[in-house]
């Protein structure tokens, strides 16, 4: 279902420093020295459309670095003064908003552990009544889809049009190589939803750590994400916050251009005509998928009948264990890594189930029915 948001083009808010579009700053200012300083090397690099600073840092634990605070405020003025850069700030409340909004900060964002609250975004909400600054919604901390959602509305129901979503990835338990999980499927999901909201991948915080930063910038682009947002620090080895994941100015340009961009569409007619002809085969597959998923199914009702008429419990351990460990072998020697097959797996196990489950619950007469369907 696509969403009805009243949004205005990127480009009417945030003007391109180059390709692709980067807002690039200090994870927290800590001091003036520090962000004017950093400002400076950004500017010269004429690569950066904002400067971001933490002003105000929502910290996991009390007793950490919580942000400079509202001092911070006027480096910032002073940063743009000096520079021309527009600035970015995160704001989590109608105080935050109101202090931006009088020291001129050009571009507010809602940070991840704000979205996941529709309290706190709603107060934020109402706090921009009124107001024409662009905003910019991170995903919520937990995988959820309808948080981020509901708070890209609730933001463009207070009236303001100059709205871009921020992926910069979900917490997840299982260990991996990022801070936090990428999770593109969810994006991707947002931009069906809204095809014409732009969305700026945060490589920093789904990564963690610099060395990865380009990796996963490359693939958000490739996934035409809008532009990006990468914590930069003068000298990141002494950063109050986050030091992991903050390249400085020299390092950033290194990864910008070492960055492949790619058209989002084709405009050789001969590559269409090829690419048509590819996705029509891909069309047919599906549709061959689709189908033999329904007769799968069909069978499985079979089964759920079967198991309840003979007091059989649904799940059988030994069975899906077998199913995984065949389906996983047979999909490595067709060259399918062994995650798709598991996760294919797995979503054709839970309808499985499901289904089950609900022929376990249905009363005799509804039973009667379907067996002689």
């Amino acid at each position: 279902m696509k969403l009805n948001l009243n949004i205005e083009p990127l480009e009417s808010w945030i003007k391109k420093g180059s390709d692709p579009l980067l807002i690039a700053g200090p994870c927290s200012a800590e001091t003036e020295e520090q962000l004017v300083a950093t400002a400076h090397l950004l500017a010269k690099t004429g690569k950066v459309s904002a400067l971001r600073a933490g002003i105000w840092k929502p910290r996991t634990r009390p007793g950490e670095f919580e942000g400079i605070g509202s001092i911070g405020l006027k480096w910032l003025q002073r940063a743009k003064a000096e520079t021309g850069l527009p600035t970015a700030i995160e704001v989590a409340n109608a105080k935050h908003v109101e202090e931006a909004l009088e020291a001129g900060v050009d571009i507010l964002w809602v940070g991840a552990r704000s979205t996941v609250n529709p309290f706190t975004v709603q107060e934020i909400a109402d706090a921009l009544k009124g107001v024409d600054v662009p905003v910019m919604v991170k995903n919520p901390v937990n995988p959820d889809l309808s948080l981020w959602i509901g708070a890209l509305e609730r933001i463009n129901n207070a009236g303001i049009t100059k709205l871009a979503a921020i992926h910069r990835g979900f917490s997840s338990h299982e260990k991996s190589a990022f801070r936090n999980e990428p999770m593109w499927d969810l994006a991707i999901s947002l931009k069906t939803h809204a095809p014409e909201l732009p969305i700026i991948n945060d490589p920093s915080h789904i990564t963690g750590n610099r060395d990865l930063i380009g990796y996963v910038a490359q693939k958000a682009l490739d996934l035409d994400m809008q532009g990006l947002m990468i914590e930069s620090h003068i000298d990141p080895t002494v950063a109050w916050t986050d030091a992991k994941q903050q390249v400085t100015p020299a390092a950033l340009v290194e990864i910008i251009e070492h960055l492949a961009l790619r058209k989002p569409e084709v405009r050789n007619s001969e590559m269409k005509d090829k690419l048509a002809e590819l996705r029509t085969q891909i069309d047919k597959i599906d549709d061959l998928v689709i189908q033999k998923m329904a007769e799968r199914m069909k069978i499985v009702e079979q089964i759920g009948t079967y198991k309840k008429e003979n007091n059989v419990t649904i799940l059988q351990v030994n069975r899906w264990d077998e199913i995984l460990r065949k389906g996983i072998n047979y999909g490595s020697a067709l060259k399918l890594s062994p995650e798709f097959t598991e996760k294919l797996l797995e979503l054709i196990h839970a309808e499985s189930i499901r289904k089950q489950t609900e022929i376990m619950n249905k009363p005799e007469a509804d039973l009667e029915k379907l067996t002689h369907a």
